[in-house]
């Protein structure tokens, strides 16, 4: 059942409780609490998107991570269910300057703090979000507690002795329990366009060309959005599924979802995608791309403070073109331990780390960044076509 839209008297600010943020290096920020009261720890990272504070909050990969919002404002239009990007939210806190007391859109059915009351997730706003994110960047990303019961001695102590991002495994908690094929709609909303003569919000979907098998790491609803809107019907399968079911499934190609934690704890996925290689055409996305970053033989690394935002740009090796694109990710692959047979054939211009690769033997490719792109741009949104152009080559 919907929710009625907020009213301008629900919420009450002199109401909200104090809160601090602590990091474990023992620096503190002051602020106040919105949404769920107590106290929560994990790893504290930036986004510097303008947009999409909601995609932000329901992306599995954010799984175990406290997110610290680099624009002011948060909260503007509210919270509705068409932009989640998951059933729930997975944040274990959110950091902003200031929370939004009147949402507007048409389309809002709660505000954010309403929204974080509904699952006990605890924000804090009155945050100094320039000065923590100028932190970060020069001391890096590290573990972190918001509360509004601790005192800051304790709160700084319970940070430190919170589990390291480093060695995580949060694929088990975000990854489906049963195997399971995607309806999704069966229609895709979209804006109206004056040079199609399109009179409402929506507009038919192409019939399904290929059949993929997908593992869910923590799956994103616009990867699976994306994937019908490019002709493949999806049928997601657990992160333990072995490549013997996968490959007795008999369909047209395989693709690796994005997802939290650190890629090279997962050692019980690489050893399963490692046997799909060579026997069917793949497609990695973010975790996906790190975890056949590891199948190749490759490792990865742990960046000082991660890639999260909607403008990073990426610069194609094979062609030149460059593209705007939405990342979020803390590690990274190292480029010197790939083998042979692989080519780097993408690149971040920012800092030059790796962004794309595939085998030169093999139907694998695989991309850092997000194509679908939810919230972001749709530079890179060709990719989905390219991964049904190598199914169509392998047959």
């Amino acid at each position: 059942m919907a929710l009625a839209p907020s009213s301008p008297l629900d919420f009450n600010r002199t109401a909200l409780k104090n809160a601090i943020l602590a990091l474990e290096d023992g620096r503190i920020f002051r602020g106040r609490a919105f949404g769920h009261s107590g106290t929560t720890s994990g790893e504290i990272c930036f986004n510097t998107s303008m947009t999409g504070y909601q995609e932000i909050i329901t992306d599995p990969s954010y799984r175990g991570q406290i997110v610290t919002m680099t624009y002011p404002l948060q909260g503007n239009y509210g919270v509705n269910p068409d932009d989640a990007e998951s059933a729930s939210p997975h944040v274990r806190g959110f950091v902003i300057g200031e929370l939004c007391e009147i949402p507007s859109s048409w389309r809002s059915q709660q505000s954010l703090a309403e929204y974080f009351t509904t699952h006990k997730i605890i924000g804090i706003e009155d945050i100094d979000t320039r000065a923590l994110t100028k932190h970060l960047r020069s001391q890096g990303a590290m573990r972190a507690v918001i509360s509004t019961e601790l005192p800051e001695e304790e709160a700084v102590q319970v940070a430190r002795d919170a589990p390291p991002m480093a060695g995580s495994d949060f694929v088990e908690e975000v990854s489906t329990k049963e195997d399971y094929v995607w309806e999704g709609e069966s229609r895709l909303w979209t804006i109206p366009s004056v040079t199609t003569n399109q009179e409402t919000n929506y507009i038919e979907l192409p019939e399904i060309k290929y059949r993929i098998v997908a593992y869910d790491f923590g799956i994103k609803y616009n990867i699976l959005r994306s994937l019908r809107q490019s002709g493949f019907e999806v049928e997601l399968v657990n992160s333990r599924t072995s490549a013997a079911s996968v490959l007795a499934k008999g369909a047209d190609g395989v693709f690796l979802s994005n997802g939290p934690g650190d890629p090279a704890a997962l050692s019980y996925i690489h050893n399963e995608v490692k046997q799909l290689i060579g026997r069917t055409p793949i497609f990695g996305i973010c975790l996906g791309h790190q975890i056949l970053t590891h199948c190749f033989g490759g490792k990865t690394y742990k960046l000082k403070f991660g890639h999260r935002g909607g403008n990073h740009p990426v610069k194609d090796l094979r062609t030149g073109q460059v593209a705007i694109t939405a990342q979020n990710h803390g590690f990274a692959t190292d480029d010197e331990s790939l083998p042979s047979y692989t080519e780097v054939t993408h690149i971040n211009l920012n800092d030059q780390t790796v962004e794309g690769v595939c085998s030169t033997k093999d139907p694998v490719f695989s991309v850092q960044h997000h194509p679908e792109a939810a919230p972001g741009p749709n530079d890179a949104k060709n990719f989905f076509g390219e991964f049904a152009g190598l199914i169509e080559a392998a047959k």
